[in-house]
């Protein structure tokens, strides 16, 4: 009977990462309003591949940052040890502008990544 519990939750687990991501290409693909408007195959393929590549760039620039911030805790003395990390999802998206225009000014950071920014009491709060 544990085990399969433990597969039940296994599959449950895997089932939450699946919904996040489609939670995150919904709210990437709101500007169609979620319809593919090409009334062409290609055309359609070409929107599908844009909102993969968004996906694929959301999801790389989250992990390179949960990365740098689990190591900025380590580097402080605080462990994240494999079972938190393993639970980190980079498919989070409330902190993405998904509105708007997006200028893109290359800064000079030689290789680096930006510096993590210090996390405030008003950030804590969640907004109304």
């Amino acid at each position: 009977m544990i085990h399969v519990e433990a597969y039940r939750r296994m599959i449950g687990a895997q089932l939450n990462i699946g919904e996040s991501r489609h939670n995150l290409a919904r709210r990437v693909f709101f500007g169609n309003l979620g319809r593919l408007t090409r009334g062409y195959e290609r055309g359609m393929e070409n929107q599908l591949g844009a909102l993969g590549l968004g996906l694929n760039a959301i999801t790389w620039w989250n992990s390179l940052y949960l990365d740098a911030a689990a190591n900025r805790l380590k580097a402080g003395g605080l462990t994240v040890g494999p079972q938190i990390r393993a639970r980190l999802s980079p498919l989070l998206f409330e902190h993405i502008n998904l509105h708007g225009s997006y200028p893109f000014h290359r800064p000079d950071l030689h290789g680096r990544l930006r510096e993590l920014r210090e996390v405030t009491a008003a950030d804590a709060e969640p907004e109304q």
